[in-house]
């Protein structure tokens, strides 16, 4: 029997990083097909913000937060055969709940990290890494033949995008908030870097190619973002809306993608392309072999004490941060 306890993030209620409140819960042992994990980093994304906002309301409060971790099989329930005490694991998984230092979840929710591969950085961007390896292989898959526009190029999953991008072939035209972030987004395999807080991007991005425009553009942005890269696309071309931190995408008119040149629009899911666990271990095993053949290059996770989740929380929503950032549940 499993005896001790475990530190968990939670609020009682909707609202800004002020309602995160540090609590103990004791540990429960995994059941048939589980493991209970302790937990080594926890990835802290903007879908955390939106939870904690109430913008995607929650069934029940008090509740915790988070998607994503990593650590080690501290105990195995009955049937697993996947792993063993000690391995080394990560996971994205729903319902939330990752922010805790001790987790049990069924074993089929979970992905092992292989040798090579630091536990903080699968625990802090498998979330990020996932996303962009099903955008740039199912929502539009990119080739030599493609010009695409990558929003936010200098954050957690625009780097990874960017990079992906380029090493399959891609031109890969990069967008940034701010001047200071236009190196990062160069250095991550951006060809061109524009400026999306200017007014003319959208026209200097169709100057880039040569009036045609994108043939795809990769939106993690939302708002008012939606309607200018709409404006990017050349004829045919696809929209992939994957997250809306800047605010809900305003009412569209869905002639619009008509009038506009026979547009498509796609907004997925990383739980969708990941839904069952031979597709889950699928796509983290790409994503690890990517990362070890150094296509993939982040900088180390930047990771927060446990008690700076309200910190961390504050710097993600105002852009203060680059790549990818967690809480270290050590």
């Amino acid at each position: 029997m499993t005896t001790g306890t475990a530190r968990t993030i939670e609020f009682d209620h909707p609202g800004g990083p002020a309602v995160l409140q540090w609590r103990t819960r004791p540990l429960t042992d995994p059941g048939a097909g589980e493991v209970l994990i302790e937990q080594d980093a926890i990835g802290v994304n903007f879908i955390d913000i939106q939870h904690r906002s109430g913008r995607y309301p929650l069934a029940a409060y008090p509740s915790s937060l988070g998607i994503e971790a990593s650590g080690h099989v501290l105990a195995i329930g009955e049937g697993v055969q996947d792993f063993s005490v000690g391995d080394r694991v990560a996971y994205i998984h729903l319902p939330i709940g990752a922010y805790t230092t001790h987790r049990v979840l069924p074993a089929g929710r979970v992905v092992p990290v292989p040798k090579g591969i630091p536990l903080d950085w699968a625990g802090v961007t498998l979330n990020r890494a996932l996303t962009a390896q099903y955008l740039v292989n199912d929502s539009f898959p990119v080739s030599a033949q493609h010009v695409v526009l990558v929003h936010a190029a200098a954050g957690g999953v625009g780097q990874i995008l960017a990079q992906w991008a380029s090493h399959k072939g891609a031109r890969v035209i990069g967008t940034v908030g701010s001047a200071d972030k236009r190196e990062l987004a160069l250095a991550a395999g951006c060809h061109e870097v524009l400026i999306n807080t200017s007014a003319d991007w959208v026209s200097s991005c169709r100057e880039l190619t040569g009036g045609a425009g994108v043939h795809a553009v990769y939106d993690g942005i939302g708002g008012a973002m939606f309607e200018q890269s709409l404006l990017a696309l050349r004829p045919n071309g696809v929209l992939a809306s994957y997250g809306t931190p800047a605010g809900p995408i305003p009412p569209f008119d869905i002639f619009r993608l008509n009038q506009l040149g026979s547009l498509h629009v796609t907004s997925p899911s990383i739980f969708t392309f990941n839904k069952t666990t031979a597709a889950l271990r699928e796509r983290s095993a790409d994503v690890f072999a990517q990362a070890l053949a150094d296509v993939l290059r982040t900088d180390a996770p930047r990771l927060y004490a446990f008690d700076q989740a309200r910190e961390a929380h504050s710097d993600l929503a105002a852009r203060r941060t680059t790549g990818s950032i967690g809480l270290s549940a050590r």
